[in-house]
């Protein structure tokens, strides 16, 4: 039995997600199952390629909803989880196998725990503290900017390799350790501290980076990456520098996308008083109510800024 598991590429809580569900999928339905994972990003023109079910089973975890007849799990608790109405039809009216939504739950993988709980009666004490952090890291449920900046647990230092490693093979190594080896475990690997350190000396620079790009105005940090080398940072950086802000938008280069990402500080309290996913579905994008982003196409520098601008207006009314 071949199970093809997609998951949202480069996040801890789509790592968890994957990780979660194949232990399950192997303790409760089949345990000669041989898994295989493919990493997902959300891109402007996102599409499932048929040859991507290509598994005897075929799940989709923390990511995007598709309506092919070859999909057998989907789990996702995103806003924006349905490329199009057709899709959510398709949700409601068709589907074929195991699928699930849920965007009250902070992370993915609380969402897979439970549903494995109360619909198949599976429980897994081991995978706890993993379900943990996945909650507090996609949640954001850190007692301060420091906890989420200076990355002292063992979960934030593999957060930062995750989200940051070049390619996804290391990522489909840590999906594996993470079935069956603690998150402490993990980060002591000799494998995961070569790369770790180099990450983390570039996440300290990256502060700096963010300090000297930043603008804020009426609770808003703005910062524009295109040029500056860095593809993706760490979101709690602009709260960690300017705490009295609500709201962060920036732009930034990757090899397949531009990149708009909004969000908002988890300390701000009642002050967020905008859904952001709602804001980013406007441009095509999408997420959560208090984090989003939206993907435009490679070298679409100038509409991902006027795209900026405007939300960045927007925030500050």
């Amino acid at each position: 039995m071949r199970v093809r598991v997609l998951y949202h590429d480069h996040c801890f809580d789509g790592s968890a997600s994957a990780a979660f569900f194949s232990q399950f999928y192997a303790d409760r339905m089949g345990p000669s199952a041989e898994f295989a994972y493919t990493g997902m990003a959300h891109t402007a023109d996102q599409q499932f390629a048929e040859s991507l079910f290509d598994g005897d089973e075929n799940a989709i975890v923390d990511f995007k909803y598709a309506p092919n007849p070859k999909l057998t799990w989907w789990f996702d608790h995103h806003q924006s989880a349905f490329l199009s109405p057709a899709d959510a039809e398709h949700f409601r009216t068709e589907r074929q196998g195991n699928y699930f939504f849920d965007p009250t739950y902070r992370s993915c993988t609380k969402f897979i725990a439970h549903i494995a709980r109360d619909r198949f009666g599976y429980e897994n004490p081991f995978l706890a503290d993993l379900v943990k952090w996945a909650d507090i890291i996609d949640g954001a449920q850190y007692a301060s900017a420091q906890e989420a900046v200076e990355l002292a647990a063992p979960a934030m230092k593999l957060t930062l390799l995750i989200e940051a490693a070049n390619g996804s093979e290391i990522i489909h190594r840590i999906i594996g350790w993470m079935r069956t080896k603690t998150l402490d475990e993990i980060i002591a690997l000799p494998d995961i501290q070569a790369l770790f350190q180099p990450l983390y000396e570039r996440h300290l620079r990256s502060i700096e980076v963010i300090r000297q790009q930043s603008a804020t105005s009426d609770g808003v940090i703005f910062f524009d990456l295109v040029g500056s080398g860095m593809e993706g940072y760490n979101k709690f950086i602009p709260y960690y520098l300017f705490p009295e802000n609500v709201y962060t938008v920036s732009v930034s280069e990757q090899p397949f996308r531009t990149k708009v990402s909004v969000g908002s500080s988890p300390w701000a309290g009642d002050r967020v008083r905008h859904n952001l996913a709602t804001i980013c579905e406007r441009y095509g994008g999408g997420g959560h109510p208090k984090v989003g982003a939206i993907s435009f196409p490679t070298g679409a520098i100038e509409q991902a800024r006027q795209a900026a601008r405007e939300i960045v207006a927007e925030l500050q009314s």
